[in-house]
């Protein structure tokens, strides 16, 4: 009788603390009995912008339908399934990428300025007529720190994020000299910029190997293998963002691509260029980036939202379920295996033939990549699922991955991580029709950045969603 007793103890502050943290109070349930409090409306993903769902289904994942001996690139073929996603409808652009490093920029400057500012004096609304503007929201005048600030204060702050230390991104950064407020203000935002005797023709340009974007990310796996959770477990990542805009001079040591060297990232003709020149680490970084927009502007909301799922790069298993459009066993993202349609314009930007980059503008061959949305979309509607430019997995390369990886959803995200050649797929510009079949593997080492490889970018859908809503504008 003693055990029974304390064993409905137990349960009962089980079911006292299991009440959350959302200011909820008194006794739970409802006339005695358990039932969960608010209406049981289905869960509505929201399709985010630029990105098209994939629903989920089984499909022969390898070369199914074609059987080259000795290809190091080939594995058995075998059946996976995958769950449902959302995946970016192109490549992620040069304009897309420019707004990462742009942001991340501006935040280093405000976080320098608001050191360099103190306590400022600077006031709600400031516009950034002095340095003083700049200083921490919660130390401006008339914003009473909360009570949660002034503990953090008390205890020195925390490693990371502190809520104390909260930038005011809504006074103006000037970058133009002739706007500068005040020599402190000056002296803050030059050191951004590479010294007087590192330019070249005296061009001021800003220091981009100082913009590194910080973020961390906890190990699951090797957690829950030790039975345990911590901050040890936590991989804290310092990534320089900006590309390397050398790849088209390294990759191609005997060609003449000094124009693209020069123009390809920063100049407005190639914004709607698919972004080289980004290492697989920057593009984790990207999309670290981008969980963090959507998860700040839903807490900014008076009606809070859902916490975002986590963008992602895809595993191999969901980008090659994904080229293939719905169709199984489908050679090209668009089914056939022929590289032409019926008009005989190319479907993919490749090298066709013996090398002919260029051939006839009208059937659409580009010289080196092309604009996003030039060439037709495949069933799913995902364009440049071949060609263009190849694209980062978030899985290793390795042939033996097949054969010990999961049927379900195959994932290998601790080996991901140490792994240092790294999954890409789809084929690029640069490559021959046959690197472009959905079935086709390739890798490169995590660190390298090429001008032949870019990325896009998913989002788990959850397997409770009935339904997806109209994307967000």
């Amino acid at each position: 009788m003693k055990r029974i007793l304390l064993i409905f103890l137990s349960a009962s502050v089980v079911i006292s603390c299991s009440k959350g943290s959302k200011g909820s109070s008194g006794k739970p349930g409802l006339k005695g009995e358990l039932i969960p409090r608010g209406s049981a409306k289905s869960f509505v993903a929201e399709r985010p912008y630029g990105m098209v769902p994939i629903p989920g289904g089984s499909f022969v994942m390898g070369m199914a339908d074609q059987d080259f001996a000795s290809t190091p690139e080939k594995a058995m073929p075998k059946t996976v399934t995958v769950s449902s996603f959302f995946m970016d409808e192109t490549e992620i652009t040069n304009a897309e990428y420019r707004l990462f490093i742009n942001a991340v920029r501006d935040s280093i400057a405000r976080g320098l300025l608001a050191e360099a500012a103190g306590e400022g004096g600077g006031e709600e609304g400031g516009n950034g007529g002095s340095i003083g503007d700049y200083t921490y929201a919660s130390k401006k005048t008339g914003e009473e720190a909360t009570p949660y600030q002034k503990f953090l204060e008390s205890q020195g702050g925390r490693d990371g994020y502190d809520e104390s230390k909260k930038l005011d991104w809504k006074v103006p950064i000037h970058y133009n000299t002739s706007a500068y407020p005040d020599e402190k203000y000056a002296e803050v935002l030059e050191s951004m910029y590479l010294p007087a005797d590192k330019r070249i023709n005296n061009e001021r340009i800003i220091d981009w190997s100082k913009i590194k974007y910080n973020y961390q990310w906890e190990d699951v796996l090797s957690a829950v293998k030790d039975k345990n959770r911590g901050a040890n477990y936590l991989k804290k990542e310092s990534i320089a963002v900006y590309p390397d805009t050398t790849v088209w001079i390294k990759d191609f040591n005997y060609a003449y691509n000094e124009p693209l060297f020069d123009q390809y990232f920063w100049h407005n003709a190639y914004k709607e260029y698919p972004v080289v020149g980004v290492t697989w680490d920057q593009a984790r970084a990207f999309c670290d980036f981008k969980t963090k927009m959507k998860t700040d502007y839903n807490n900014s909301l008076k009606k809070k939202k859902q916490k975002a799922m986590r963008f992602r790069l895809p595993t191999e298993a969901e980008w090659e379920y994904a080229a293939k459009g719905g169709i199984q066993n489908a050679t090209y993202p668009w089914g056939g295996p022929y590289l032409l349609d019926d008009r005989g314009c190319y479907l993919a930007n490749f090298k066709p033939k013996r090398g002919t980059y260029i051939e006839d503008e009208k059937k659409g061959n580009y010289t080196y990549t092309a604009p996003v949305k030039k060439f037709p979309k495949n069933g799913y509607g995902l364009y440049d699922m071949a060609g263009n430019v190849a694209e980062w997995t978030e899985s290793p390369y390795n042939n033996s991955t097949y054969e010990f990886s999961s049927t379900l959803n195959p994932y290998l995200s601790n080996q991901a991580y140490r792994e240092v050649k790294k999954t890409v797929r789809g084929g690029s510009w640069k490559d021959v029709g046959y690197l472009l079949m959905t079935g086709y593997r390739d890798w490169e080492r995590k660190d390298s950045a090429r001008s032949y490889i870019g990325f896009r970018t998913i989002q788990d859908i959850p397997a409770g969603a009935g339904k997806f809503a109209r994307k967000t504008k």
